[in-house]
């Protein structure tokens, strides 16, 4: 039996992974978040009922299934307290299901504002961050500053911790940034009731999921962000502020990559991407309007707009590498419905015109990448909720099949619209 199962984004996030793990976690005892913070943004679509969710893992809908942060997570109470709050006012038992890892680094206001007003300060040439902290909240955990979410069951201590921590932001927002001061008095006693409403949640979430394992429990690890955007491997400094990759989760809540047995990437029938950074297939077109504009590329956490291009295979057959992916699954297929013919990337020309199959090591370099294109017949009839692989249009089917011969992994289910329900099971990636 596959326990541990690994959820994950292949291209630079938004690829519907809080759908697919909603959609398996019926089947488990727990999901896991495992790294990245509340600018993730998974939404679920059930009966036409949309929930979207930041911090918690998408299995809170589920009855009797655990939920947990884990340590690679920075932790926003006030954005947890917001959206604990939403879950109840929809009728789930959040808190019920819900378990934080005592090393969770903490997000204050402070971190915030310093994430701003690095933006606002680089011009032209910001990152293009959410603006939620999450940067300057993995440099405090580095430079080993951060307040743990479990330093508050000592007041003593936890306190001394935050002042310090507080103090020194301050110092950065007045002497670097030209910005006023927080209220130190105010952000401690802001901290200190939210982590009373939370305190009940606080575990050792190793201890737990090693616990689940012995027990002969399943568990799904949910990636946010995805392969593209890890501080790492992905295409820095355009990245996120942590690994979204597969290596992540043993970092990031104490599972060892021995018991690890299966991963499971989740891919766009075409490929997007929020923020500034390389996107050699993006397309500047009425096809990549369109693209946006039925596929609702904005981003489920700041409302931005997502850039969208064609299917690339190259960076794929890197992202299939780096975390070991055993299947995929590809979502969205609907979008492409009504095209005349689709491109799939299956190379790069780099400046000096050679082939590339590969990424490049550099930004200069993939900056510097053309799109090598195969293109494929398109389709106009709908797969929109198609459940059946024999009901697709012959079109679909050849455009999925070639897909997977090019990437030389299996796709294990295809999805076909928002709903729940709406997928094809090619194979089961828990049997």
């Amino acid at each position: 039996m596959k326990q541990n199962i690994i959820i994950l984004g292949t291209q630079w996030g938004d690829e519907g992974k809080g759908k697919i793990v909603d959609c398996l976690t019926d089947r488990v005892g727990a999901v896991v978040r495992f790294q990245g913070g509340h600018n993730a943004g998974h939404t679920l679509v059930i009966g036409g009922k949309k929930t979207v969710l930041h911090l918690i893992p998408s299995g809170v809908l589920h009855d009797g299934v655990k939920c947990f942060i884990g340590n690679g997570v920075v932790l926003s109470l006030d954005a947890l307290d917001r959206e604990v709050r939403e879950l109840n006012d929809a009728g789930v038992p959040a808190l019920e299901r819900l378990f934080i890892s005592e090393s969770c680094p903490l997000i204050l206001p402070t971190h915030v504002a310093l994430d701003l007003a690095r933006e606002r300060d680089k011009g032209g040439e910001a990152i293009g961050t959410t603006g939620r902290g999450i940067g300057p909240a993995y440099e405090d955990k580095v430079a080993r500053r951060a307040v743990h979410f479990g330093a508050f069951q000592d007041r003593e201590y936890g306190e001394s911790r935050l002042r310090a921590l507080i103090e020194w932001h301050n110092f950065l927002l007045v002497e670097r940034h030209g910005l006023d001061a927080f209220d130190a008095d105010e952000i401690v006693e802001q901290q200190f009731a939210l982590f009373d409403a939370f305190k009940s949640q606080c575990v050792d979430v190793a201890r737990e999921l090693n616990t689940l394992r012995q027990a002969g429990e399943r568990v799904l690890f949910e990636g946010a962000q995805g392969t593209l955007l890890d501080v790492d491997h992905g295409t820095y400094p355009f990245v996120t502020s942590s690994n979204t990759t597969a290596g992540g989760v043993g970092a990031g809540c104490g599972v060892g990559p021995r018991h690890i047995d299966y991963v499971l990437g989740v891919v766009k029938a075409y490929t997007t991407r929020v923020g500034a950074g390389p996107f050699p297939t993006e397309l500047f077109d009425d096809t990549g309007a369109r693209l946006a504009e039925r596929g609702h590329e904005f981003g489920a956490t700041t409302g931005r707009a997502r850039r969208c291009g064609w299917f690339d295979v190259v960076f794929m057959r890197q992202v299939i590498a780096l975390n070991s992916i055993d299947g995929l699954v590809m979502t969205k297929l609907d979008v492409l419905d009504g095209l005349e013919s689709l491109d799939i990337c299956v190379s790069y020309t780099d400046a000096n015109g050679a082939t590339v199959d590969w990424p490049p090591g550099t930004l200069q370099d993939f900056q510097a990448c053309k799109p090598v294109y195969e293109s494929l017949p398109g389709w106009h009839e709908t797969t929109e909720g198609i459940t059946e692989w024999d009901a697709l249009p012959e079109n679909a089917r050849a455009y999925v099949s070639r897909l997977q011969e090019l990437l030389g992994v299996s796709i294990d289910i295809v999805s076909t619209g928002p709903e729940r329900s709406a997928n094809i099971v090619l194979r089961d990636p828990l049997d």
